[in-house]
């Protein structure tokens, strides 16, 4: 609207000129160069404000450029509106555009205050490796593993997602060889069409694969399972954005397409239920994981989960003891993580962050014995190398970011994701808004932001005497307690020694095992 105002108002001013005073051209040679700035604004591919926004999205850069506090403040909020770490953010956007990121003065903050964790380096650090460490997904059930990079795209759906979010995660998940979540929202013709690598997420709506009554459909899982893409697949029993709770897609956002990819009505509001009706206790939930990947194929198969009871993670570790079945891996989403919009005393208070939900996770299936058929997947807030290797160290094998690709693919936090009226085309079915979205510059972001970050996590454990994921230890990383006193994890926290449950567990650990039931939660 204000690029046709301006145009009008430039025609105008140009018949002006030529017959009433040339005095007139002062004011039509800036509308004109207006005029000119806006066109090219909305042909322009790299900004996906300008596209949607022509001229007046300028001034967000303007913003950007004299006060990048106000930025911070006024338009790059945290969802659950808290600031995001900005230099986090900095990094991440750095990334995405091929630049790495250096503090050319130093550092002003408080090292005392702000570093309350760091990372021990070595006094003989070692090179990275020049191809980037995998983890390989697919315990002794599975026919055909997946080697899992040390950072994937998190579960975000088409929906909650637009067309080009998901066709530029996708194609950079194709162009860097990682995988893609397709989230709980079904598998749509954009998760495919750059052939990038998939984990098909199946949550409570079993959307993508669901019968008429809300019920999970075996025969249409198992036709899209068998698709080439797809290389694992996993069931969603929580998230750390809403631990607890069901999503809810509104019916403004449910087109002709998404219904399609959900099974569901068009137009009308997706409520996800809380709840499975597969399974209700856990060895119902292992035995059907071991249905799950029997009609996948005997692709990789696992499920995800935020941490809420110890007691209840291990009654499924005693149920997968009991049947001889587990899953492939799993996933253990933060609270603290979540890019959907969520009730904020759920966001604030229920479930485990991940740093207690990735260890009670990793010292169970160690306990148990079980640790090394299953690897772990960390989610939550996952942005940079120190975030991988940080993880890698508290027990997961490989990490899943959503913020941080959303970040790539042009999101500035806008808070509306739920109303259909994103601004730079990443959360809205508004055609118009989605169009802003370049698919070819955001992938390339998207791949970008990926293989740095990798290669940042690579470089930080050469730096700490490390060759690969797999010897870095709880005691390299401390935290300071107080003014006076550092602690690394090793000291900080219990690890558990290999099947140790299984014969006289340690005095905090035997009141949860003794008391997990295989046939209740």
């Amino acid at each position: 609207m204000l690029l046709l105002l301006v145009a009008l108002a430039a025609a105008g001013t140009v018949v002006l000129s030529v017959g009433v005073s040339p005095w007139w051209w002062c004011a039509a040679g800036i509308l004109l160069a207006l005029t000119v700035l806006g066109v090219w604004d909305l042909c322009q591919t790299r900004h996906s404000v300008l596209r949607n926004y022509p001229l007046l999205g300028h001034l967000r850069y303007l913003m950007e450029t004299l006060r990048p506090e106000l930025q911070q403040y006024f338009i790059e909020r945290n969802y659950d509106g808290r600031p995001y770490d900005r230099d986090v953010r900095s990094i991440v956007y750095e990334r995405a555009k091929g630049v790495e990121a250096e503090e050319p003065f130093g550092t002003e903050r408080d090292v005392y205050a702000d570093r309350h964790e760091f990372l021990v380096q070595s006094m003989r650090p070692v090179e990275p490796p020049r191809q980037a460490p995998t983890a390989r997904v697919g315990g002794p059930d599975c026919k055909r593993p997946y080697d899992m990079a040390l950072l994937n795209v998190s579960a975000m759906s088409f929906g909650a997602l637009s067309s080009n979010a998901i066709l530029a995660l996708n194609k950079g998940a194709a162009l860097g060889g990682f995988a893609q979540d397709t989230g709980e929202g079904g598998l749509s013709e954009y998760h495919l069409r750059h052939g990038g690598d998939l984990v098909w997420e199946i949550g409570t709506g079993y959307f993508g694969c669901r019968t008429a009554d809300g019920g999970f459909d075996e025969r249409e899982f198992a036709d899209k399972a068998a698709l080439p893409e797809v290389k694992c697949v996993s069931l969603k029993l929580s998230q750390g954005a809403k631990p607890g709770i069901g999503g809810v897609l509104p019916g403004a956002k449910v087109n002709a397409e998404i219904a399609a990819a959900r099974d569901v009505p068009e137009g009308e509001t997706v409520i996800s239920p809380p709840y499975h009706r597969v399974f209700s206790t856990p060895r119902e939930l292992v035995l059907f994981l071991a249905r799950m990947r029997e009609a996948a194929g005997d692709k990789p198969t696992g499920f995800k989960l935020c941490v809420g009871s110890r007691r209840q993670f291990l009654a499924v570790c005693k149920a997968m003891l009991a049947e001889g079945v587990t899953p492939d891996f799993i996933v253990v989403d933060g609270s603290e993580g979540g890019t959907g919009a969520a009730p904020l005393e759920f966001a604030d208070h229920i479930g485990m962050p991940l740093t207690e939900g990735l260890m009670t996770v990793h010292n169970a299936l160690v306990g148990a014995g079980l640790r090394d058929r299953i690897r772990i997947g960390a989610s939550g807030k996952v942005a940079t190398g120190t975030d991988i290797v940080k993880r890698l160290l508290q027990g997961a094998d490989y990490t899943n970011a959503a913020r941080a690709m959303m970040f790539a693919v042009g999101c500035i936090q806008a808070q509306r994701c739920h109303t259909n009226t994103c601004p730079v085309g990443v959360t809205t079915q508004d055609p118009r808004r989605v169009r802003a979205l370049d698919v070819a510059d955001k992938a390339e972001r998207v791949h970008r932001l990926q293989r740095a970050t990798v290669a940042a996590a690579t470089k930080i454990m050469g730096a700490m005497g490390v060759h690969a994921p797999d010897e870095l230890e709880p005691g390299m990383l401390m935290r300071r307690t107080d003014p006076t006193t550092v602690l690394s994890y090793a000291e900080l926290y219990e690890w558990l020694a290999p099947g140790v449950l299984l014969g006289e567990p340690p005095a905090a650990w035997d009141p949860d095992w003794v008391a997990a039931d295989p046939d209740a939660f």
